[in-house]
This record gives C-alpha cells, sequence and structure tokens, in this order.
C-alpha cells in the first residue's frame, strides 16, 4: 500500500475457515450478530411500513403540509413543486408533481438553471413565476428550501404559502415556512417520496409503486448511508426500476447498453446518475426530469440520446478542467508542499464540472478539495471532502460573512462568494485545516473484512454476497485481502492506458482469477512474476460473450 494507505482489517481468518464462517465474519464487521438483525438485514422491511418517528420527521409537520396541500386541491388552486438539478432533485420533483396530478391537483414542476438561477429558490424566478400564475397560492420545495430563509420570506411576501420538504443540514435559524417536512436521515427524493405516502392515505388512493424506483434512484446518487431505511428504499426501489414500464428509464438504460433485469447501485452511481446530471451541468436539468416523466416512448429515445450525448460532453469538459488543475496547481502540491485542503480556481472552470473534478481530486490526493468558477464579482465553488472532515461546517466556520450564500452536507457542499474574498477564504482556510485536520484525516483507509485464500473463491461463496446487496455508503461490498498472489499476466487498458488487466494466482495453488484495477496503471511497471504482491479486492461476475466467471476488483496493491 502507498504511504498515505492504511489498511483497516476488521477480522483475519485462518486456512480452515468454512463458508459459514466468512459469512459470519462479514455479518460481524457491518454489526449484525441477532437473528433478528440478519432477518431485516436480508430481508429489509417495505418502506411502506415505513413510521415519520424511525426517519426523525416531525408528524406535526407532515400534517400541516397535507392538510394545506389537499386544500390547495379542493380549491384548484395552482401549486409550484420547486425543484433541484441533480438526480436526487429530479427524482424528488417527479415524485411529488406526479402525486399532485395523480390526485387532481392543478400543479408544475419547476426546475431551476444551474446558471441563471443558482442553487435553491430565486428571488426572480419567484416573481416570474407568480406573474405568469396569478392563481398561484402554494409553493412546495423539494430536495432545497431548509437554509432559504430571506427566499421563503420573500416568497411569502407575494402571497405564497411555502411548505419545505428537504435534507439538508439546517441553519441556525428554522425558516417561516408554513410547514418544514426535513430529515436529514434520508434522501430528498426519500422525504418526497414520505410526503407523497402521507398525502396518498388522507386522499385514499394506492402508492404508484414505480416512486420507489425514483426514490431509490435519489438515495444512492445522493450517497446516503445505505442501512435502515435507506437500505429499504435501496432494495426494494431497485426492484422496482429492474421491472418498471417507465418509458424514459428504459431508454435511459438501453442508450447506457444496459440490462434493465441487472440493474444495481453501481450502474446508478456510475452511468445512470452522471446521465441525468449532465443536462443541468452543461444545459438546463428539464429535459432530464422531462425524460423520467415523459409517457411517449418515442420522446423517451430522443431525450434519452440527448442525455447520453451531453454525458461524453461532461466527460470531455471534466479533462480538461482537471488537466488544467494539474497543470497550474498539482504541479505545486507535492511531497511537503502538499496542503491540508486542495483549493483551485480559474474562470475557465465550468460550474457544471467543479463539483466532478473536486471530487476527482480527493480520489487522487485524498484530502479535502474546492474547485471554483471564478467569476467578475462572483465565484461559485463545489467542495468535496473525505472522510473525519465535515466541509460543511469547516466552510460556515472560516466566516459565514465571505458567503453570499453555502450550504451541503458533511461531504459536499458548495458557496458563492465575491471573487475579491478568494484569497482571503484560502488563506482562512488553510489556517484553519492546520489546527483541525490531522494526518490521520488524510490517511486513506482500505477497509478488509477479513484474509482470503484463492480456493475460498468460489460460486457458492459468490452467491452468499450477492445476498449482502445493495452495496454502498454505509454497506460496503465484502472486501478481502490475499498475500503471496504472482501476477500471471498484465496489461495496460483504458482509453488512457491508467488502468490494469491482471491474471492472478497465488502461491501453488491452482486457482487463477482475472483481475481489474481502475486507475493503477501506475504499478504496471513494477510487476512481474517472480515479484509476489499483496491485494485487496472485492469479487465480482464478469460477463462476456455469453460466459460468466468470477473476476478480483482490486481495491489496492503491495508489491514486495
Amino acid at each position: 500500500m502507498s504511504k498515505t494507505t492504511k489498511v483497516q482489517r476488521q477480522t483475519t481468518n485462518n486456512k480452515q475457515q468454512s463458508l459459514s464462517d466468512i459469512i459470519n465474519i462479514l455479518l460481524a464487521n457491518r454489526c449484525i450478530k441477532t437473528e433478528k438483525e440478519k432477518e431485516e438485514f436480508y430481508n429489509p422491511s417495505n418502506p411502506q411500513k415505513i413510521n415519520l418517528k424511525d426517519v426523525g420527521i416531525d408528524a406535526k409537520e407532515i400534517k400541516k403540509a397535507v392538510t394545506r396541500i389537499t386544500e390547495a386541491i379542493k380549491n384548484n388552486e395552482k401549486i409550484i413543486v420547486y425543484g433541484d438539478y441533480d438526480v436526487d432533485g429530479i427524482c424528488s420533483t417527479a415524485i411529488l408533481w406526479e402525486t399532485l396530478v395523480s390526485l387532481g391537483a392543478n400543479a408544475m414542476p419547476y426546475i431551476p438553471s444551474r446558471f441563471t438561477e443558482g442553487y435553491g429558490l430565486n428571488a426572480e424566478s419567484l416573481k416570474q413565476l407568480k406573474d405568469e400564475n396569478p392563481d398561484l397560492k402554494l409553493l412546495i420545495t423539494v430536495d432545497q428550501g431548509i437554509v432559504a430563509n430571506e427566499k421563503i420570506d420573500f416568497a411569502k411576501s407575494l402571497g405564497l404559502d411555502v411548505i419545505i420538504t428537504d435534507h439538508h443540514e439546517p441553519g441556525e435559524t428554522r425558516p417561516n415556512a408554513l410547514a418544514i417536512v426535513h430529515t436529514t436521515e434520508m434522501s430528498g427524493s426519500g422525504v418526497s417520496w414520505i410526503l407523497s405516502k402521507e398525502l396518498r392515505q388522507v386522499m385514499g388512493t394506492r402508492l404508484q409503486e414505480d416512486h420507489l424506483g425514483l426514490a431509490a434512484l435519489g438515495t444512492v446518487s445522493d450517497v446516503l448511508p445505505l442501512i435502515g431505511v435507506n437500505r429499504s428504499i435501496a432494495f426494494w426501489g431497485l426492484k422496482e426500476l429492474r421491472k418498471t414500464e417507465r418509458p424514459g428509464i428504459k431508454a435511459l438504460v438501453k442508450e447506457a447498453v444496459i440490462d434493465q433485469r441487472e440493474i444495481d447501485t453501481y450502474h446508478i452511481g456510475y452511468i445512470i446518475s452522471p446521465r441525468l446530471n449532465a443536462m443541468g451541468r452543461l444545459e438546463h436539468a428539464m429535459d432530464s426530469l422531462r425524460l423520467i416523466c415523459t409517457k411517449d416512448h418515442l420522446r423517451a429515445q430522443e431525450l434519452a440520446a440527448k442525455l447520453g450525448k451531453t454525458n461524453r460532453a461532461r466527460q470531455e469538459k471534466t479533462d480538461t478542467t482537471l488537466q488544467h488543475v494539474d497543470s497550474n496547481f498539482g504541479c505545486k502540491w507535492n511531497g511537503e508542499n502538499l496542503p491540508k485542503i486542495l483549493f483551485a480556481y480559474h474562470e475557465s472552470y465550468e460550474e457544471g464540472i467543479i463539483g466532478i473534478a473536486a471530487g476527482r481530486l480527493v480520489d487522487k490526493y485524498y484530502r479535502p478539495a474546492i474547485v471554483i468558477s471564478r467569476g467578475e464579482e462572483f465565484s461559485k465553488a463545489s467542495a468535496r471532502s473525505v472522510s473525519g472532515v465535515n466541509i460543511i461546517e469547516l466552510i460556515r466556520k472560516v466566516g459565514s460573512e465571505l458567503y453570499v450564500n453555502a450550504g451541503g452536507h458533511s461531504m459536499a457542499a458548495g458557496f458563492t462568494i465575491r471573487t475579491e474574498n478568494l484569497e482571503i477564504l484560502k488563506r482562512k482556510l488553510n489556517e484553519a485545516c492546520e489546527l483541525e485536520i490531522t494526518s490521520e484525516n488524510l490517511t486513506k483507509k482500505v477497509r478488509v473484512d477479513c484474509d482470503l485464500d484463492f480456493d475460498k473463491i468460489t460460486p457458492s461463496l459468490y452467491l452468499e454476497l450477492e445476498k449482502f446487496t445493495p452495496f454502498g455508503f454505509g454497506n460496503p461490498e465484502p472486501t478481502f485481502q490475499s498475500t503471496d498472489v504472482h501476477v500471471v499476466n498484465s496489461r495496460l487498458v483504458g482509453k488512457t492506458q491508467e488502468h490494469l488487466k491482471l491474471q492472478l494466482v497465488q502461491g501453488e495453488g491452482e486457482a487463477m482469477f482475472d483481475a481489474i484495477a481502475f486507475r493503477m496503471g501506475k504499478y504496471y511497471s513494477q510487476l512481474s512474476p517472480d515479484k509476489p504482491i499483496q491485494v485487496v479486492y472485492s469479487i465480482e461476475k464478469d460477463e462476456w460473450n455469453g460466459r460468466k466467471k468470477l473476476q478480483l476488483k482490486i481495491k489496492d496493491i503491495q508489491i514486495s
């Protein structure tokens, strides 16, 4: 392992371990010990059984929200569902808007533009919506609004009642909204699904089953811990996604060359979400919402093709931005000069790309990163963090007076700042990080469930591992470590030759496995059959030309 990597071995095992021993270790590592806990883990409860107390939502607030919405439906008042341009925001909007329409509401969805309106409620947009819709009486936010105090006061001055549904970290002062349906324990789409469920119960109609699939899309995309209620939503929602007849989902998975019956959290996180996010990053996210909601199969195909094309453009722009960061900032980030927080800004960095760029910098350097699209008067920033460093708390702590606005989670945040304050912010962040971030925080931890010999990697083991799905934050893929591993074959693969494709055997054993090591091409020149290595990996099923076999997905390599 590299100097910045630390293996966290949960439990070791000896060579005599049985299949049941291995599975018990994996369960224990996830704090699952009793038979009741095992049953709930393997067979998560249907989310329809969720009660509000379980997820930290105030029953009084949701009752106020449902009462006001039913009143608006009865009186045929115009309702705006005001969303957000990421996957969670799009799915939140789709769930609530479709629910309202099915209940007879005069409702309209609204997604702001990242570039002209920014994140959250926009005062000019609210005024325009009211001017264009004189009968507009009720505004419902989804996946945002919990820190929009001033904008909500402005909406009220326009004669609007405001219901907030959100899951982001609240500020010090509660917004003056009619009702606040909020919890930090779920995704925005999960909160939207809960409100829709409560609304349908009061109205006496059945839940729309495939809305749970959209809630799963938002939950996985927003990297919520897949434990408890979020595991239930992901588990049951994936079932719905695999069988949904929603034209937009079917067209999207076809464009992405995914077998709909096999959709899992990997496909959502790395293939589906980037396509849905791409519109909001480069153009306007309304087309992503249109794709999700359309009932026209031809229109769905056209929109899916547009999303795929836009996503490819997004990938190219991301590569260009990272090359510029590397040339202008990365050249100074090495050895003792590597700061505890990475800070890069330039006028060429596009708002829709900076979040991805910040995430890639965290992957490469393993420390918090802030990438900023520099403007003449105002600059917009995206921040990503590492475990143990609450990035939104850190941003707020160094001086809230510096920001026009700021919000987010412990691991991801965004803010707008006056350009003249960028260097002040950089200095203050560096000073704060020197005091608050330890070397332990900046040591990448590779988690290992247990040591494993290659002869224990069998189809039977894989079938047991599948029962641990869905994998994600809070429930990572079971990860193993093997020593005395020899490289029979190795080659560089990928467009930029940055990945490794390997054939591995262990010791004198006969079992040989193919392995893929993403972004580990740097090890290629050091590998040879006579140099034993130590590998950390997960086990996956590889399908090629109709053949299925087990493959190792390498997480880390140590060369003896």
